[in-house]
């Protein structure tokens, strides 16, 4: 396998479960009434390539479910962050 697409894989892995454990963490600090993790540095770790990560921690947590830019952005930005990894890995993997 490419060096690219592994790097590539592991990114995509690491920034994911990075935005899945900033959604399960932030959760936890709202109901201990704690200092929380701003909205920008989710939407900045969604941004670098974790939206399906936070997507996936606000369904798993049922947090932020009720705003209506994470209810349809994070899903949208995933689709999209989807296909463009997919088709990196394509060109990668061709490569």
């Amino acid at each position: 396998m490419n060096t690219a697409l592994i790097l590539l894989i592991t990114y995509f892995i690491i920034i994911n479960l990075m935005g899945f454990m900033i959604m399960g963490n932030d959760k936890t600090r709202a109901k201990k009434q704690q200092y929380r993790i701003k909205e920008s540095t989710i939407w900045k770790a969604a941004f670098l390539g974790g939206a399906a990560g936070c997507f996936a921690g606000m369904r798993v947590f049922r947090h932020k479910t009720k705003h209506k830019v994470f209810k349809y952005g994070l899903p949208a930005l995933s689709v999209g962050q989807l296909i463009s990894y997919s088709a990196l890995a394509f060109v990668f993997y061709q490569g």
